[in-house]
């Protein structure tokens, strides 16, 4: 039995679990998502969110969300999501009452909502309905 902590290409293969479990009308609406893992967000990302530890981010949808995009704009960057390895884990271990896929999910969703322009509420009900 491994005692070593999930490594990145775990992390994505978690993610891409997530993803296929979501409905399909969601995957469909949101399109073409890439969710790239990574152990954290860099220096420039936590400066420009003015986030000092960066154990406080956990996720981050990195495009124009939908009620931003125009035919008007230049072609767009293809959306991406980050998932960050490291915050997740730690958050994982000081929960306590989730399992690491559970909480993947939901931070995957929360990032890809807000492609959307979603609520947290309505979040939690895509969630709802993927389980």
């Amino acid at each position: 039995m491994s005692h070593l902590a999930p490594s990145l290409d775990d992390f994505d293969r978690l993610a891409q679990d997530a993803w296929s479990a979501l409905p399909k009308q969601f995957r469909a609406m949101a399109g073409e998502v890439l969710i790239r893992i990574e152990d954290f967000a860099d220096e420039q990302i936590l400066a420009d969110m003015e986030i000092e530890d960066p154990f406080e981010l956990t996720g981050l949808y990195h495009g124009v969300d939908l009620t931003q995009q125009s035919i008007m704009d230049p072609a767009p960057t293809q959306p991406m999501v980050f998932l960050y390895r490291r915050a997740i884990l730690d958050e994982w271990i000081e929960r306590g009452d989730v399992t690491l896929a559970e909480l993947v999910s939901h931070v995957l969703v929360h990032e890809i909502g807000h492609h959307f322009g979603l609520s947290d509420e309505a979040m939690d009900a895509i969630l709802e309905q993927a389980d």
